[in-house]
């Protein structure tokens, strides 16, 4: 009775290797199959560098992260220095006091300020000054020092601008100064501007 049913049981269904519903260019180009004829896809890339979000969220995050741990470790001696009492207690209170209080207030002033500059510098490269003053053709290494200027110069004053006018000129005017004294110190040291990709930097 078993040899009769071996003999009647073909066993499992072979597959189905029929492709006339298949369209090798969906599969291709693992195949070898090149569609001539649809365009093809290429990642978004801008010859400047990232785009104007990714860039404002590289350097906000990097400012912040930079700010607090400075400020951290400035409000940890400032809390030394100020314990009330040599209990031990005491003394890591006022550590993590001070730490919270000038980490968090020097964190959100250079996020701030990188959001602004990285706003600001993503709209001049956008409209390209450079090229409407003729700066790229007969000073072409001044070129790209236009938009980091304009982005320090606008986020500095925007930045104090509630404080009134005078204050937000001076602080555009230490913005650009202090953009100029980069550019011109990587010149002197041979490095390319703007090698660290954060800021003006």
């Amino acid at each position: 009775m078993n040899s009769s049913a071996d003999e009647s049981d073909s066993g499992a269904p072979l597959p189905d290797f029929r492709t006339q519903g298949l369209q090798l260019q969906t599969i291709a180009p693992a195949l070898g199959v090149i569609n001539q004829k649809a365009s093809p896809d290429y990642l978004d890339y801008d010859v400047k560098g990232r785009g104007i979000f990714s860039t404002m969220f590289a350097n906000s995050g990097m400012a912040y992260l930079l700010g607090i741990s400075a400020g951290g470790i400035y409000g940890f001696r400032q809390g030394l220095a100020a314990t009330p009492s040599t209990r031990f207690r005491v003394q890591v209170n006022s550590v993590l006091n001070h730490c919270g209080r000038y980490g968090s207030r020097a964190g959100n002033a250079l996020g701030v300020f990188a959001v602004l500059y990285s706003f600001y510098e993503g709209v001049s490269d956008r409209y390209e000054p450079e090229e409407l003053l003729g700066l790229t053709r007969q000073y072409p290494s001044l070129a790209a020092f236009i938009s980091p200027v304009f982005g320090a110069t606008m986020a500095s004053a925007t930045y104090y601008a509630p404080s009134g006018i005078r204050v937000a000129a001076l602080a555009g005017g230490l913005g650009a100064a202090s953009v100029a004294v980069t550019y011109g110190g990587y010149k002197m040291l041979g490095i390319p501007y703007g090698k660290l990709g954060f800021l003006f930097l």
